[in-house]
């Protein structure tokens, strides 16, 4: 059991600084693409539906629904929750040819935080190095951590496979 946590410590230890991702991301402009959109000014709730795409520098997340939300009082940072069977998201990190890329039933996704909270088939992904699958992975680029399985609040075990690197 002690080889098993000392494997897993020691892969997110490698996995974490190559989930940065690309730094200007956050600065680009959020462009949303999809067959129809509901918007409630009021509320600050907008629906988009059908073949939903958002694309922010290398940021490509594509659903079935993307809910936004966007607070007035500006204290919360907007947020987007995409739905799909499943919604897929991608990021490329600085530094990397490869995207990182995850995918699950819902994805909470917040601008101003840089969370991505997967739900349901959870699936996290750095091609060539490790995949990750639970009910639950959440994953806060700044901070540049991985949560899943119970330490996400998630109720399945966390499973994981490593590259080869000899490969």
């Amino acid at each position: 059991m002690k080889i098993l946590t000392n494997l897993c410590i020691l892969a997110l230890f490698a996995l974490t600084p190559a989930l940065w991702a690309l730094s200007t991301d956050k600065n680009q402009a959020i462009d949303l693409e999809a067959d129809s959109v509901d918007i409630n000014q009021a509320t600050g709730v907008s629906v988009y539906s059908g073949n939903v795409e958002l694309n922010q520098g290398s940021i490509q997340l594509k659903a079935d629904k993307v809910t936004v939300y966007q607070y007035a009082d500006k204290k919360k940072s907007t947020r987007f929750v995409a739905t799909g069977y499943p919604a897929r998201f991608r990021q490329r990190p600085d530094g990397e040819k490869q995207y990182i890329k995850a995918q699950a039933n819902r994805m909470n996704y917040e601008i101003d935080s840089d969370n991505l909270e997967l739900i349901g088939n959870a699936f996290i992904s750095q091609p060539g190095k490790i995949n990750m699958r639970s009910d639950r992975i959440f994953y806060n680029r700044v901070a540049a951590t991985v949560k899943a399985g119970a330490s996400a609040k998630g109720k399945e075990r966390v499973r994981m496979r490593f590259s080869n690197p000899k490969k």
